[in-house]
């Protein structure tokens, strides 16, 4: 089946249309309609955390911007590890011998039958978890930085796995250091040493690698804040870190991570998480 990834009123009715004749293409398919929609909700949220000067706006230049945040969703959409291959396993997981028709998404209906497929998802509840125990840590860090709350927190939730990978001291307790700050000359405090997967001429490769530990969560919050903010390396990410693209992309520039994929791969998880946090105040 061809991709039908584009949220328009033909390609919907196609899937829908084909959806009997190939019901695990269409499901395919269907997945990744709602990670288009969840992927323009954040575009849209990008938009309105970037400051306009308002001297070139217009209606021209507010549609050719929609039109370009579409496309950017639409690039964004159906890559490995991202949220429709977890909605198109579970979908996947409730065929029952045969599927009798599988409805795509409209884009009103779609948001929340997308919300209800979220919340059956395997890990869904880890990474709720997660996010709401350390949101009020990230808002503090936002508060110093003035990077979003839920930037800081996908970055913690990428890092650490949603907690799940968090580094571990020697005697098998957390070190709490959900971001992976490496522990450098200059670090005073506690040391893990751990394997580690670096990237070295874009391939990956294990080493040890000394990392820094925390007596809670709510350290390593503030030990991140401080040197986001402090460290001239990361200057650039402060300046653009109020828009999702801007934070992900400097992050990678100042080589906070040897991953060559690290901005993407951000930038998926700050759409899980901007998800995660209109779940949770709803």
């Amino acid at each position: 089946m061809k991709s039908t990834v584009g949220l328009d009123a033909n390609a919907l009715r196609s899937l829908q249309a084909n959806a009997s004749a190939d019901p695990r293409a269409a499901i395919k398919e269907t997945a990744k309609q709602f990670e288009a929609l969840f992927m323009q909700q954040l575009m849209k949220s990008m938009r309105q955390a970037t400051m306009s000067s308002g001297m070139l706006d217009n209606s021209g230049t507010q549609m050719g911007t929609e039109l370009l945040d579409t496309q950017f969703a639409q690039k964004l959409t159906g890559l490995p590890g991202g949220l429709s291959a977890q909605i198109a396993r579970q979908l996947e997981q409730q065929l029952n011998g045969k599927v009798a028709a599988v409805t795509a998404p409209t884009a009103r209906a779609g948001a929340a039958e997308g919300a209800q497929v979220w919340n059956r998802l395997p890990g869904a509840s880890r990474a709720q978890d997660f996010v709401a125990r350390h949101n009020s840590a990230a808002e503090q860090a936002e508060a110093e930085t003035g990077i979003p709350a839920a930037f800081i927190l996908s970055q913690a939730a990428h890092e650490s796995g949603w907690g799940q990978r968090e580094i571990k001291n020697a005697d098998g307790s957390s070190s709490h250091n959900v971001f992976g700050i490496k522990a450098g000359a200059s670090w005073k405090g506690a040391v893990t040493e751990v394997t580690t997967t670096e990237y070295v001429n874009g391939q990956p490769q294990k080493v040890k690698a000394k990392f820094r530990a925390y007596a809670t969560p709510e350290d390593a919050f503030r030990d991140y804040a401080s040197l986001i903010k402090n460290s001239p390396r990361y200057a650039k990410v402060v300046e653009q870190g109020g828009t999702a693209q801007g934070f992900a992309v400097n992050l990678q520039r100042a080589g906070y991570a040897t991953d060559p994929a690290y901005a993407a791969k951000l930038g998926r998880v700050i759409n899980t998480t901007l998800r995660l946090q209109r779940t949770l105040t709803a």
